[in-house]
């Protein structure tokens, strides 16, 4: 059994995730979340969708982005 990561749970369907260089062993995805998941530069909150990107930052959505002076975006209006 793997030991995750994040909580040290001993899971025998532990997965392993990786991303670039990076790698990681969780028991659930809410701790791969916690370890990979980018953080809005405004609200805090974790960024598990799409996001936006501007100015070298990361937001969970274009409002947090408008808030903290990123033009020009806009969330998909259905």
């Amino acid at each position: 059994m793997a030991a995750c990561d994040v909580c040290g749970n001993q899971y025998d369907k532990a997965f392993t995730v990786v991303q670039g260089g990076r790698t990681g062993t969780f028991d659930s995805f809410e701790c791969a979340i916690q370890a990979f998941a980018p953080v809005c530069d405004h609200c805090r909150c974790r960024i598990i969708g799409h996001g936006i990107e501007g100015d070298g930052r990361f937001f969970c959505c274009a409002h947090c982005a408008r808030h903290a002076g990123i033009e020009g975006v806009a969330d998909r209006a259905g």
